[in-house]
């Protein structure tokens, strides 16, 4: 276990801990790189290309948190926890804050604005998780 992730955990907190299930981490790692390269294809919109790319983080990133033996309680906490699950900085984390923010505003409130800069940014990040589970 983890420290960090440890005190994460507890009544009203975000993570809870549950063992790894090696079945559902491999579905997560399968669906996260099948969108990761999907999200590469430049003849789809901008917002398929990040609504891929923001997915496959999401489910790379879970499949980290999982495979510590965690499960998040919201979507987001995957995200904040990468320095502990994967031991990514600030440069991938805060990118997958912004799309996050950026995909929830979309989601809840119809204002989904991404540009050319952002997907891309988004697509390196994701890359940057992927190669690092991939490890």
């Amino acid at each position: 276990m983890n420290a960090a992730l440890d005190n994460l955990c507890g009544p009203g907190k975000p993570l809870k801990t549950e063992a790894p299930d090696a079945k559902e981490i491999a579905g997560l790692l399968r669906t996260g790189i099948a969108r990761l390269q999907d999200a590469r294809n430049t003849t789809l919109a901008l917002e398929s290309q990040f609504d891929l790319a923001y997915n496959a983080a999401h489910a790379l990133c879970l499949a980290a948190l999982r495979r510590m033996g965690y499960r998040a309680g919201n979507r987001y906490i995957v995200f904040q926890v990468l320095p502990h699950t994967l031991n990514l900085g600030p440069e991938v984390w805060r990118v997958l804050d912004k799309c996050h923010n950026t995909r929830n505003l979309g989601e809840y409130e119809g204002l989904l604005d991404v540009d050319e800069r952002l997907v891309t940014d988004l697509i390196q990040a994701t890359e940057s998780v992927a190669r690092a589970i991939q490890r």
